[in-house]
């Protein structure tokens, strides 16, 4: 395995804009595709905040930079069903319908609802928030679905004719279209599995994530292999990827097992991985110190 740290890194902070907050997490990256209109750059990495009221977004002409902040933002919360925030976008391009297609989530459960599901009284952290899907022409204005399709923090992939979801904790749903009718599937991952990214090869699935109360909390990954019944899909072992050695990656903190939830405060932790595949190279992206900014990394798994 092997795992370069671009030297421009950490590529987003919160001095880039006020607007974006201090809390920075849950990036999720895509090449502009030819016929988006009036692109502002090369790529849009959409990002974003624990209490946020919009999904971010920054665009840039090169992976290492300088990247910009798009300070109107995307998809705002009063254009969703959700309340309070929305977050943890992931992006898709649909060349063949000519739209950017983002998973996101954030709390729509009431009281009494959250009371009586199932989900959340087997896994009380997630509290109200589920995913939706929306749908955007330009990748700046979005238009959001109302239907429910699961827990929160999908990351979605394509296998064998289905549209597949790995949502928290560990969970993996399916669908045939990747807008309606998802169904549950198998808990695969342990309940301290926090946010995802993946990554298909063939018949195999690599599952990037970390986990609440490492210490340090780090980027880890484990293998699935998918020729199986899903029902009887399982995990690999896990194994490290990436350890918070830089300063800008938090080693000039204490070393403190993380909890579950945001983090408001520089950490020594990484989190949210996510995957960008272009030309036959690996990138991944994370949040550092705690979730204090984003960085990326070229990968290999040899």
């Amino acid at each position: 395995m092997r795992v370069i740290r671009f030297p421009t890194n950490p590529i987003i902070t919160p001095e880039m804009d006020s607007r974006i907050g201090a809390n920075i997490n849950g990036p999720s990256l895509l090449r502009v595709p030819d016929w988006l209109p009036d692109p502002l750059g090369r790529y849009y990495l959409y990002f974003g905040h624990h209490q946020g009221e919009f999904i971010r977004l920054a665009y840039a002409d090169d992976l290492a930079g300088p990247w910009t902040v798009y300070v109107p933002g995307t998809l705002a919360l009063d254009e969703t069903p959700c309340h309070g925030h929305i977050a943890s976008p992931d992006v898709h391009v649909d060349d063949a319908n000519r739209r950017i297609v983002m998973y996101y989530h954030g709390p729509a459960l009431s009281r009494e609802q959250q009371d009586g599901d199932p989900l959340t009284q087997a896994y009380p952290f997630l509290g109200g928030q589920r995913t939706f899907v929306a749908t955007s022409e330009d990748g700046i204005h979005f238009t959001s679905q109302r239907e429910v399709l699961g827990p929160s923090y999908f990351r979605s992939f394509r296998y064998g004719g289905w549209v597949y979801a790995l949502g928290m904790p560990g969970i993996f749903f399916r669908s045939r279209d990747g807008f309606t009718g998802f169904e549950r599937g198998p808990i695969v991952f342990g309940r301290n599995q926090r946010h995802t990214a993946v990554k298909v090869d063939g018949d195999t699935l690599t599952v990037f994530y970390s986990v609440a109360g490492d210490c340090p909390e780090h980027i880890v990954a484990s293998t699935v292999d998918l020729r199986p019944d899903w029902l009887s899909w399982q995990a690999s072992e896990q194994v490290s990827v990436l350890l918070p050695e830089e300063i800008y990656e938090g080693a000039d903190l204490p070393l403190v097992a993380s909890k579950r939830g945001a983090i408001h405060a520089r950490a020594r932790q990484l989190r949210d991985p996510a995957i960008f595949e272009e030309e036959g190279r690996t990138f991944l992206l994370y949040s550092v110190a705690g979730e204090s900014g984003i960085a990326v990394a070229e990968y290999s798994s040899e």
